[in-house]
């Protein structure tokens, strides 16, 4: 399946992985290793490559499979076909999974591996507050807090309009330093937005300093990776972190 293992100094118990394309069964705009079962690929196939997930990553259970909406809501590793975009796990055996094709996926965890999260955030999830609610959900010191950032879409790809610029600027004025004027449109038009910047300075400001990852684009390698900003129809990788039972 060649997935990534995030390079980062968490616990022993900590386990961790965000997959690629590569490695399963569907076909078309979605081999072949599609894991999301809403964007329009066979269903059967989605099956398999979710059962192929369970037993070549050992998992100890089925994964948290997320009905992602763009927010900020936080629920537990427990929840079934819940509307959110992050969950929660402090048990050994409940796998916490979110789903990206373009959006920025971050794993998180505390560093005596009691706790640990995943977070789907594309823009809006961030502007919104999803990692502040993430962290916050964690319920320890952000001090002690552990984060790796998956493969999202670049900085030298993700064209945004004018209002996305803006939702993040108005409440903060340092986060104009993630955006850059793209060669593409006349100033003030289209920006360059890095979801790894801004998520780097989302996690700052609510004092998590331990931040790994980021710098994999899913748009500028299309055999490695999904990307809905590129391809329209795709499918979907997943990012995982469990506690070891």
């Amino acid at each position: 399946m060649n997935p990534i293992l995030p390079d980062w100094p968490a616990p022993a118990n900590v386990r961790a992985v965000s997959t690629t394309r590569v490695g399963g069964l569907s076909c078309g705009p979605y081999a072949s290793l599609n894991l999301a079962d809403h964007v329009g690929d066979d269903p059967g196939a989605v099956e398999r490559n979710r059962r192929l997930l369970v037993q070549s990553l050992d998992l100890p259970g089925e994964p948290c499979w997320l009905n992602q909406v763009h927010g900020c809501r936080v629920v537990g590793a427990d929840a079934v076909a819940s509307d959110a975009d992050a969950s929660v796990a402090t048990e050994p055996g409940a796998v916490c999974a979110v789903m990206t094709a373009d959006c920025l996926p971050l794993l998180i965890c505390d560093d005596r591996g009691t706790r640990v999260a995943a977070v789907h955030a594309g823009w809006r999830g961030l502007a919104g507050g999803v990692i502040e609610s993430a962290v916050d959900a964690m319920g320890v010191a952000p001090e002690r807090l552990l984060v790796w950032l998956g493969p999202a879409i670049g900085p030298d790809v993700f064209e945004v309009g004018p209002e996305v610029r803006e939702a993040f600027v108005a409440g903060s004025p340092a986060a104009v330093d993630a955006f850059r004027t793209s060669a593409g449109g006349s100033e003030g038009e289209h920006w360059l937005a890095d979801l790894f910047t801004l998520a780097r300075y989302r996690l700052a400001r609510c004092g998590v300093r331990r931040v790994f990852g980021g710098g994999d684009c899913t748009f500028s390698q299309p055999e490695r990776f999904f990307s809905y900003r590129r391809d329209g129809v795709t499918g979907r990788m997943a990012s995982l972190i469990w506690l070891a039972p």
